[in-house]
């Protein structure tokens, strides 16, 4: 909330630590997104964004806003679009969390992948860009952009399910069996993984993390880059895929139910051998369990964020009564995907 930030020391801090700060004239929170509390801040003719941890007591490696920082800061220079970097404070800052400064990019954010209000030549380059955006991301060389120490190298989905099986568990409000389930299904259909496909894993790769160009459907800032790591690209990509078989509805922004044909947005499977295409391997064996890991991790995070909510952390405020509904609804839609 913004009556929690000392905005009088935050602007002295910022007139101090950033470059061409003057005033703070202004303070706004964004009212989209769940997790690190996101605001924007004016400072005469100039705009800023500052993205911070939220108080209270945090799940073991979350809200790592400082990982954000290092990941944007690395790749701006690359064929990969994100904000300048300008300032990360230190651990204890005069808002009492640690934070980030970025510059403010303006542009066009598509909220429904549906993308209703565009035309259908539009919507197929929208997809057409978010494809292309994703194989550069996960074409990158990790050594050329100094991100070889941004996570462990194999293993990925294993040490991923015991993270967020053990997440899961830190934050869970009631006990659900289909969750048993998932937690028990995964690890015992485990993929072999292939060792030579590491990438720079975004984590939370989908339409509404991006800022499209403001007359031009180009990617020009990939945004929300606090689950990113080293990992396995396919966990990237079908999770992005994974919102084809979501509902379209004011719950969930999927798209099953839409008439993907007559609104000209490829199928997941055009979609997944174009990127594969695009970058040079071939398409994935097992989808399903990739599909079913993404769920199972998508689930865990809105737990996170409902648990978060009823003790009063919560980055936006939710009904956390439809919270509930969706997490059991994404459970019990995991089970039957795999079964």
């Amino acid at each position: 909330m913004i009556e929690k930030i000392n905005t009088i020391a935050l602007e002295q801090y910022l007139q101090t630590h950033l470059s061409g700060f003057k005033k703070l004239d202004a303070i706004e929170k964004f009212k989209d997104g769940q997790s690190n509390p996101t605001y924007k801040l004016t400072s005469n003719d100039r705009q800023f964004v500052l993205r911070t941890k939220p108080l209270g007591t945090l799940l073991k490696s979350a809200h790592a806003v400082d990982r954000e920082y290092k990941v944007m800061n690395a790749l701006f220079d690359t064929d990969v679009p994100v904000p300048r970097t300008l300032h990360l404070s230190e651990v204890k800052s005069p808002i009492n969390s640690q934070f980030y400064v970025m510059e403010y990019v303006e542009g066009q954010i598509f909220w429904d992948p549906a993308l209703t209000q565009l035309n259908k030549s539009d919507r197929i380059r929208v997809y057409d860009e978010m494809n292309l955006t994703l194989s550069r991301l996960h074409s990158l060389n990790i050594s050329a952009v100094g991100l070889t120490d941004f996570g462990k190298q194999g293993n990925y989905f294993e040490r991923q399910l015991k993270r967020w099986s053990e997440q899961y568990k830190a934050s869970e409000t009631e006990h659900l069996s289909d969750v048993d389930w998932l937690i028990c299904w995964l690890p015992q259909n485990m993929v072999n993984e292939d060792d030579s496909l590491v990438s720079i894993i975004h984590g939370d790769y989908r339409i509404d993390n991006m800022i499209f160009h403001p007359q031009q459907f180009k990617v020009i800032a990939l945004l929300d880059w606090e689950l990113s790591t080293l990992g396995h690209p396919f966990a990237d990509l079908a999770y992005q895929c994974m919102h084809w078989r979501l509902p379209h509805d004011g719950q969930f922004k999927g798209l099953n139910g839409v008439n993907k044909t007559k609104l000209g947005l490829p199928s997941e499977d055009d979609y997944v051998n174009l990127y594969c295409k695009r970058c040079g391997i071939n398409k994935p064996e097992n989808w399903i369990f990739y599909l079913g890991f993404s769920y199972f991790r998508f689930l865990a995070i809105l737990q996170g964020v409902l648990k978060r909510a009823l003790d009063g952390n919560a980055s936006n405020p939710h009904d956390v009564t439809i919270m509930r509904d969706i997490i059991k609804k994404m459970a019990v839609d995991a089970c039957k995907l795999l079964a």
